[in-house]
């Protein structure tokens, strides 16, 4: 059997195993699906991406669709106060955005991407058409309540076993969730050979463009969607998605044919526990001065012509390095470890110090997507109580608003891909015209600035509604007032979000390239978590001497606009953060197991001995 064909799984169902130095094989676990002699497949590329952009796609259709109007079904079918329905957005956004690390971690050590994958989605299903029924099925959410209730807040709420059979539906789209985004971006990267120029550049390209695919698509359906579910009907509105799930698990396991299979490599938290513990045992050794390291290590290669990345040893946090240092006893006769808890390769522990040094990084991540949570929870809000006409007859639903952030980041990242960048790239002579840092870090200021205009509008709209407005509460001002704050969120995403999927799957360990796509969404996570805590906190410490707190039910009496500008000053001190985290950050230097060569690539400050 081939290095290669040991790379990558003939077909979904063949088991894994960990790859090894060749005189250690026989530590493998090896099934005897393992043994077929089937050739690997060729990458195919972007052929393959139709059927992975195309589930991915879907799921964020079904997922993200009822998360831009679901704090209006929380409000007006669930009857909640705004404060309970923002918690509750917050908390099932934050929990569903850290299932992915779960997710990653079965997919990456277990069960490979694909199966991962369709099972999650059909978790998806499952939720959907729980929800779907919440709105279908009278007993499954509180009676319908006129205007004049809803203003005078005498609509009766929802009952606990309403609201639980709300929370099921919620929790099977965040076990969906959790198997498909950490895999989705790094299954669509397997599909390409990264040992040639074309397949890199193919995966600089595919980052961009899987996160403008999917965003134009969610333009035109939650424009339509919305619109279904505020002014038709809320089953068919949920009905839409649910049907579309379903066209994602057909077109996903069409491409079946056609996908590579990486295999999984066993325990990667394992792994990582190995490392610390090694080096602990080892403690009081001293490490070989420079010149005398060699051979001291154990640093075993890589499996003959495997595309896999071999790590360059390095002295950062040199104190993990013992963790790798060969004692006496350490090996067996055949001179592989005898103890792996005491003995690590290099290769282990690099892959440990490039997780140290990512995390700092990931922390800077979840204020910066504090602020861009606010267009799902508090924005909608504001547009409830402006003027949401266009024309006579027609009413924008406050969840389409999202559409605004949506086409921004649709219409920039194609400029920025085929026409920026090429630019960039004549004068920085870097690959990406900027690096990943420096795009991370322009996106965070856009968050900032998001929430300083948020805090401008709003003030302006609470003056408006409190002067001129009528028994509704509803401001004579427009609601594409919105739309400036809006489009500042859209370029936030399009720099740091963007940013951020770029740099996780590009510098974490390959085989852990699941796990690393899961911080991204675990930013997102605690960003929902921040927020619920700030909105609680906010929500209790201010308000006293009978004035009504910042975030009161009715939003014409808070103040709102504090809270944006509460949000901007913790963007402000996040964005130092971050500048000093990037200041000593170096990219990972990647030794490929190919005749290429090493290739080093670190920020612009740090190109010095």
């Amino acid at each position: 059997m081939s290095a290669e064909a040991a790379k990558y799984e003939a077909s979904p169902l063949t088991s894994s195993w960990s790859p090894q130095p060749e005189k250690c094989k026989h530590d493998a676990v090896v099934s005897s699906a393992d043994l077929s002699e089937e050739p690997p497949r060729k990458h195919r590329g972007w052929k393959s991406m139709v059927y992975i952009l195309g589930n991915e796609t879907f799921e964020r259709l079904a997922t993200y669709g009822l998360l831009a109007n679901f704090m209006v079904y929380l409000l007006n079918k669930f009857h909640l106060d705004q404060v309970y329905a923002t918690n509750v957005l917050n908390i099932w956004s934050g929990t569903t955005n850290f299932a992915p690390l779960v997710g990653a971690f079965i997919s990456d050590a277990y069960v490979g991407r694909f199966r991962t994958i369709a099972f999650a989605s059909f978790a998806s299903l499952l939720g959907l058409v729980t929800l779907t029924l919440t709105a279908w099925i009278p007993h499954l959410h509180p009676p319908s309540c006129t205007k004049e209730q809803q203003d005078n807040d005498q609509c009766i709420g929802p009952t606990s076993a309403q609201m639980g059979f709300l929370l099921l539906g919620l929790g099977f789209l965040t076990v969906g969730t959790g198997g498909i985004r950490p895999c989705s971006i790094p299954f669509g990267v397997d599909q390409f050979d990264h040992t040639t120029e074309e397949g890199r550049r193919g995966i600089n390209s595919y980052f961009n463009w899987y996160y403008a695919s999917f965003t134009v698509v969610l333009i035109i359906a939650l424009t339509l969607v919305v619109y279904i579910q505020d002014s038709i009907s809320w089953v068919i509105g949920f009905g839409i998605p649910t049907l579309c799930m379903v066209g994602a698990i057909i077109l996903f396991f069409l491409g079946t044919r056609v996908y590579v299979y990486v295999k999984p490599e066993g325990s990667i938290f394992s792994g990582i526990a190995q490392v610390f513990i090694a080096a602990y045992k080892k403690r009081r050794v001293k490490i070989p001065a420079d010149g005398g390291e060699e051979g001291a290590y154990y640093d075993p290669p890589l499996m003959k012509g495997s595309v896999a990345i071999k790590l360059p040893h390095t002295k950062q946090f040199r104190c993990l390095n013992k963790g790798a240092l060969i004692l006496e006893g350490d090996k067996d006769g055949n001179g592989c470890p005898s103890n792996r808890w005491r003995l690590c390769t290099i290769q282990q522990v690099e892959e440990v110090k490039r997780i140290i040094q990512i995390i700092p990084i990931c922390a800077s991540g979840i204020i910066t997507f504090t602020a861009i949570v606010q267009q799902s929870t508090f924005t909608v809000s504001q547009a409830l109580k402006m003027d949401r006409h266009l024309g006579p007859r027609f009413e924008i639903p406050p969840g389409s608003l999202v559409v605004i952030s949506l086409l921004t980041v649709g219409i920039w990242v194609p400029f920025y891909d085929r026409i920026l960048v090429p630019a960039l790239r004549k004068i920085t002579r870097h690959e990406g015209g900027i690096t990943l840092l420096q795009r991370m870090g322009i996106g965070m200021v856009f968050s900032v600035l998001s929430m300083v205009v948020s805090g401008l509008v709003e003030r302006e709209r609470r003056a408006s509604a409190n002067l001129q407005a009528g028994s509704d509460g509803i401001a004579p001002m427009s609601v594409l007032w919105l739309a400036p704050q809006l489009i500042l969120m859209g370029f936030g995403e399009a720099f740091n979000a963007i940013g951020q999927i770029e740099f996780y799957n590009k510098e974490f360990p390959d085989h852990m390239r699941s796990l690393g796509n899961s911080l991204f969404f675990c930013t997102i996570a605690g960003a929902s978590y921040v927020s619920s805590l700030v909105v609680v906190v906010v929500h209790s410490v201010t308000g006293k001497h009978g004035r009504p707190d910042w975030l009161t039910k009715n939003i014409n009496h808070g103040r709102v606009d504090y809270y944006y500008y509460l949000l901007a000053g913790m963007g402000v001190v996040n964005l130092i953060y971050f500048l000093f985290c990037a200041r000593s950050y170096r990219y990972k230097g990647a030794l490929s197991i190919t005749k290429e060569e090493p290739h080093l690539d670190l920020e612009l400050n740090q190109l010095k001995p």
